[in-house]
């Protein structure tokens, strides 16, 4: 037992050691307004490597104080030689009147307001004997307050002003107050979000809580679940976190997991200005050594609140630092016993990567217990034999029931703008509809087009149904004022569609939301995913799907069916691929394997979709995410790209590629794009190079269970391109079934398609003519050879890049192009459709 005490404190202090030297290689946040205080005191004070400066009789033209009463600098005549030199010295509000501090803000927003109170006696004042209250921005957030211990009171206030006053008032005309120390600094912009939140009601439902950031929150708990206490040192944001082992019901219950490298941050994910990466390093998981195998158990914390039924922001803080591979954990989380989130897999809220922070708020109101209850268990999706659950921080804040301390004057200003700004509204209202109404007489009413010289064709007649796929009367005529009105499906059909989401129709999960199978009331089987509240990837990504898949129209290209914005939901739907991903055709269990000309067929089909998406538009779209789960096949095995969650638009006429951050999945990334963060069309043609192997061996492109030289698909299969022996390691199932002339021209097209530079791949317009002659020297016709116009015999083939360009086969119109559409001028495309497959 000592020698397991002393491993577990040796690793503690290296996790403190390491945390603590990438503190200080990391750039610390810098806020706009940061302002530190030493109250009552004539000289600065440090404390924690942050200089708080004296506040004195009068301050700078930044803060300054005012008071209507007296107010004292007091000394500590006693002081403790472990007492910050901070704590020593106090400022004291005497009498009846109000005491006010005035800070001058550079940007409004979010800010984070903290006070430190420290009593000492002396001979003039005993501290511990003080009550009075604070009030900031006019807000009262602390009511008779008095304390005896040392304690420090920090609020989240959302500012939009340009003087932020600070007010303390005695409770009466013969009592006085006092502060040790004053921080007010600006938060991150993301800090406290308006939309997400999970609000859990009395009834124990689930619904969105909206405005967040306009609530003023007093930190109650900042838990730091299996790992040490950590000081404001080790916080960009100042804070201190406290272990949970006291909070713990059953400790025998929890286990904590510690790791020593830092975590993934994600764009969309948390961020260090959220939580530090202390906090990601550690965690409490389910302790299994001493239950059966499939036990079911919860992990408990209990957090006193105080009673009265106050509403708090509960933050829950995750990083999968347990798992061995993605879609590994499944578990649940209860707040105050009431389920709050089912079926959390971290792996695909965390963008697909494992060690990927994250965090979840939710609004919950109190009960007389005067305790917060938070547990995490196994979930019914959890695999018996790796059931666990895990929590890394904890965050619970109050929601102060803010008392304005000032009326009137302020009060009748503001209704008087409101109402100024209303009536003007309200006139050019009326006279812009009397200009339209006049104007709608007068204009002769245009001839309907036909549907072929829209801009892009209406998605209800895509796909080979005629009619709308939506309820009966739902279906605008015209776009409504996003535009895509005719794209809304009712919840109450998606309902219908998936058994109410019933999770045996779970198909797959992504970054988005679980995905479900349905079949529509006209019987069109399709994709449904279902955004999950918290996620993160909200309103705004949601819309440009909607906006942009909606003009991607092309045979090998997966379609968006419609969505649904209804009851807080956020809905996509596609059309359904029955096959599947080519992944599952290719290998693992229950695979039957694919003939070569179906392999070639499925290839050629992929590229055409890959070829459009880099030549349908003026810069063209990059995928960035090739790879054989995001090809998907349909019941006749057609092949269609999907995945469309990390693409971007491609570089301008007169630019060569787009700097950007990495973005890919391993095995298959262009090691171009990943030493120089510069993206181009060509990294597609690399993943897709990964791809072509993947389908002539019949194994993953990273395999860390095979020996050293094989574990990378990508580098073992050159090395016997090479030698000329690529037949050696082909799938068996296809040995003397491919003609040595298919397998020659496909193996070099894959070789080209990997090699080390960018500027030496062919297009993906040049992989397609040499896939197309692949499969036509296996049916032992002889290749064609491209003639001058390039593509005369086969206008739906794009002409190689040494060919002169006369003709892509694909007819460029103005909104419309080859199979489909597109006119996309943006890089925040993203889906992910059908496979628990991660990035």
């Amino acid at each position: 037992m000592e020698t397991r005490n002393c491993l577990q404190f040796l690793t503690s202090l290296s996790l403190t050691l390491l945390c603590y030297l990438h503190h200080l290689s990391a750039a610390d946040f810098t806020p706009a307004d940061n302002y530190l205080l030493n109250c009552g005191s004539t000289t600065n004070a440090s404390f924690y490597n942050r200089v708080f400066l004296a506040d004195g009789s009068s301050t700078t033209k930044s803060v300054s104080l005012s008071t209507t009463t007296r107010s004292i600098s007091l000394k500590n005549p006693n002081p403790s030689q472990d007492s910050p030199a901070l704590y020593n010295t106090a400022r004291v509000f005497t009498g009846g009147g109000d005491s006010i501090y005035r800070f001058h803000i550079r940007r409004n927003g979010t800010h984070l307001v903290r006070f430190h109170f420290s009593p000492f006696v002396s001979q003039v004042f005993n501290l511990n004997s003080a009550k009075f209250s604070v009030f900031v921005g006019g807000f009262l957030v602390l009511g008779d307050f008095s304390t005896q211990v040392v304690v420090v009171k920090e609020f989240v206030v959302k500012v939009e002003i340009d003087v932020l006053e600070i007010m303390f008032r005695p409770v009466n005309g013969s009592g006085f107050g006092f502060v040790n120390a004053i921080e007010v600094f600006s938060a991150p912009n993301d800090f406290i979000i308006d939309d997400g939140a999970r609000f859990i009601t009395a009834s124990g439902a689930t619904e969105e809580y909206t405005n967040l950031s306009s609530r003023v929150l007093e930190t109650i708990h900042r838990i730091n679940v299996g790992g040490l206490k950590l000081t404001p040192f080790n916080d960009t944001l100042w804070r201190t976190w406290i272990p949970d082992e006291d909070f713990l019901v059953f400790k025998y219950a929890a286990k904590r997991v510690v790791v020593t490298d830092p975590p993934n941050y994600q764009k969309g994910g948390s961020t260090r200005e959220i939580a530090p990466d202390n906090v990601y390093m550690t965690a409490q998981e389910m302790n299994r050594e001493n239950s059966t195998i499939g036990a079911r158990f919860n992990i408990t914390w209990d957090f006193p609140v105080g009673s009265g039924g106050a509403r708090h922001l509960v933050r829950l803080h995750f990083c999968d630092i347990v798992s061995s591979s993605l879609n590994q954990l499944y578990f649940n989380v209860y707040i105050n016993d009431y389920s709050a989130y089912k079926n959390l897999d971290l792996s695909t809220m965390a963008i697909h990567m494992l060690a990927s922070p994250w965090y979840i708020d939710f609004v919950v109101d109190s009960d007389d217990s005067g305790v917060m209850r938070i547990s995490v268990g196994p979930s019914d999706l959890s695999n018996p034999l790796k059931m666990n659950a895990i929590l890394n921080g904890v965050e619970i804040m109050k929601m102060v029931h803010v008392t304005g301390s000032k009326t009137g004057k302020k009060k009748k200003h503001v209704w008087i703008l409101v109402g100024s700004v209303v009536g003007g509204f309200i006139i050019l209202c009326l006279a812009v509809l009397v200009v339209l109404l006049s104007f709608k007489c007068k204009k002769k009413k245009p001839k309907p087009r036909p549907a072929e010289s829209v801009g892009w064709t209406p998605l209800c007649v895509f796909g080979g149904s005629s009619h709308s796929r939506m309820s009966e009367g739902t279906v605008s005529a015209s776009p409504g004022t996003n535009g895509y009105e005719r794209l809304k499906i009712p919840f109450v059909d998606l309902q219908l569609a998936t058994n109410n989401f019933d999770k045996n129709l779970i198909i797959g999960s992504g970054g988005f939301g679980m995905v479900f199978k349905g079949v529509l009331r006209d019987n069109t089987k399709i994709a449904v995913k279902r955004g999950v509240p918290g996620s993160r990837q909200g309103l705004p990504e949601f819309h440009t799907e909607i906006t942009v898949l909606s003009k991607i129209r092309h045979r090998h290209l997966v379609s968006l069916v419609g969505y649904c914005e209804e009851q807080s939901e956020m809905i996509l739907v596609y059309e359904y691929m029955e096959k599947g991903p080519l992944k599952k055709h290719l290998y693992g269990p229950g695979c039957t394997p694919l003939s070569w000309k179906q392999r070639l067929e499925i290839c050629i089909g992929a590229a055409r979709g890959l070829h459009y998406l880099h030549t349908g538009s003026a810069q063209g779209i990059i995928h960035r995410d090739i790879k054989s789960t995001n090809i998907l096949l349909n019941e006749n095995y057609v092949a269609k790209v999907a995945d469309f969650g990390l693409s971007r638009s491609g570089p301008c006429l007169d630019e060569t590629h787009v700097s950007t951050g990495v973005k890919g999945s391993f095995g298959y990334l262009d090691p171009e794009y990943f030493r120089r963060q510069q993206l181009t069309d060509k990294s597609d043609v690399y993943s897709f190079g990964v791809v072509l192997f993947e389908v002539l061996c019949a194994r993953p492109a990273v395999d860390p269970l095979l020996n050293r030289e094989q574990v990378n698909l990508a580098e073992w299969a050159m090395k016997w391109q090479k030698k000329g022996m690529l037949e050696q390691i082909i799938d068996p199932h296809l040995i003397g079934r491919i003609k040595p002339a298919s397998l020659k021209k496909f193996g070099e097209t894959a070789e080209k398609c990997l090699a080390e530079y960018g500027v030496d791949r062919p297009t993906i317009g040049d992989v397609l003519w040499n896939l197309e002659a692949t499969l036509q020297l296996q049916e032992s016709r002889p290749p064609r050879e491209p003639r001058e116009d390039g593509n005369e015999n086969d206008p739906g083939l794009p002409t190689p890049s040494n060919a002169p360009q006369v003709s892509s086969g694909i007819e460029r119109v103005e909104g419309v192009e080859g199979d489909g559409s597109s006119d996309l001028r943006t890089s925040q495309v993203f889906s992910q459709l059908i496979t628990n497959e991660g990035r």
